[in-house]
């Protein structure tokens, strides 16, 4: 979103208009940012076997999921829902790694049927799939490195207490199985978490999996997740995207060098790829002055975006309707009964009943964790494609929350 001409736009609409076409709340999405992002990963890594894997639970929008495979990136599923939903937007079954954890055996076992790659994150799966598939099917092994990396604790994956992946303390286990079973590794993949800013940290794990595949004969794949971090407020550091390229592509090169083959590298981009793209605008709905502070009420809230209230995020506010006028100081909160407060105190251009907000950096995990808490509908989704902007998700309504209700006679 831009400010130009003393009016915010997104491809030169006017937001104003937009929240006035589709009403609000509303998530808007713009499919630039979407393509610029992909393109700064594939130059920042260009020389190596690279694979792009867009992590779907971020936003799973169908019309989004088409335009990042458009734009040459393949999936990584968490579940058999986000499968089905990326077959449906063209994606091929050899285009899409399952991710799960703490699944019944039988989704993994639906997920292989459908041809799709298995990642393993449980020494008692993993057994399991020896059992069941011996050598003919392969498989990535999920490993947890006992790195601590990331932002809020909620997303950090990698330390030794987290119940992602397999440890790197059982890799003798690992091992006795992969003989055991004579399993066809072909993937080590590692993920240590979301937020994750610091170079050093990034390859201190790249040096652990490359040590680890070299107690492997066959592996093709290694799989570094993703976790680059964003800024969502002004000097926030982020990853140094270009300088962890240099450095992955030599530490490849180093590996390739003595094991005898080059593997491809694999990154599960999804907040980098899609959280600057989306905008969440609601409409200030009441004014509230307390001795406190002066809250600012709008028709939203954690049912919509819940990251400020579950991971304490914070989001950028603009007053798109009165983007000139003198700051002052408001606390912008929900309609959920719910403490759901968007941002305490934060200084925003004169806020006025009616005016439209708009919560900027809201593309990765907004609607896709929203809610129809209180019983309230989701928001309709709009993406700004080639300077049109087009709806993707109809606005929900009454109808929508009760249709899966059974109503039954009690008397």
């Amino acid at each position: 979103m831009k400010f130009e001409n003393n009016k915010y736009t997104i491809q030169g609409i006017d937001v104003n208009k937009l929240c006035q076409q589709f009403g609000t709340p509303l998530y808007v999405y713009d499919a630039q940012v979407i393509e610029n992002q992909i393109e700064k990963l594939k130059i920042a890594f260009s020389g190596l076997k690279l694979k792009l894997k867009y992590a779907a639970k971020a936003l799973t929008n169908i019309s989004v999921l088409k335009l990042i495979k458009n734009a040459g990136c393949d999936i990584d599923a968490v579940s058999l829902e986000e499968i089905e939903i990326a077959l449906k937007a063209g994606f091929l079954p050899s285009q899409i790694t399952f991710t799960p954890n703490s699944v019944h055996f039988s989704e993994i076992v639906l997920a292989v049927e459908k041809g799709i790659f298995v990642n393993i994150d449980n020494l008692d799966v993993l057994a399991e799939f020896g059992k069941k598939f011996g050598n003919t099917v392969p498989c990535s092994v999920r490993i947890n490195p006992h790195v601590e990396a990331g932002g809020n604790d909620k997303i950090k994956t990698g330390h030794a207490a987290s119940k992602f992946g397999i440890s790197i303390e059982q890799k003798n286990d690992i091992i006795t199985l992969v003989n055991q079973y004579n399993l066809h590794i072909k993937a080590l993949h590692v993920h240590t978490g979301s937020d994750f800013s610091d170079v050093e940290v990034f390859m201190q794990v790249a040096e652990i999996i490359f040590d680890l595949a070299y107690q492997f004969k066959n592996i093709k794949v290694i799989d570094f997740g993703s976790g680059f971090k964003v800024a969502y407020k002004k000097g926030d550091k982020t990853t140094n995207i270009t300088l962890l390229g240099e450095k992955i592509v030599a530490s490849t090169k180093k590996f390739a060098s003595k094991y005898g083959s080059e593997p491809e590298i694999w990154f599960e981009p999804g907040k980098f790829i899609v959280s600057d793209c989306g905008v969440l605008f609601a409409e200030v709905t009441v004014l509230k002055h307390s001795p406190a502070t002066t809250f600012a009420g709008i028709n939203t809230g954690l049912n919509h975006l819940i990251r400020p209230m579950m991971y304490d995020a914070y989001h950028e506010i603009v007053n798109i309707t009165n983007p000139e006028g003198a700051e002052s100081e408001f606390s912008i909160v929900g309609y959920i009964c719910e403490t759901d407060t968007f941002a305490w105190n934060r200084k925003i251009n004169e806020v006025r009943k009616g005016d439209i907000l708009a919560i900027l950096n809201a593309g990765a995990y907004g609607f896709s964790m929203s809610s129809q808490y209180n019983s309230r509908p989701r928001p309709a989704e709009v993406l700004v494609y080639n300077e049109k902007a087009h709806l993707i998700r109809k606005r929900e309504t009454l109808e929508d929350v009760l249709q899966n209700q059974i109503e039954i006679d009690l008397y």
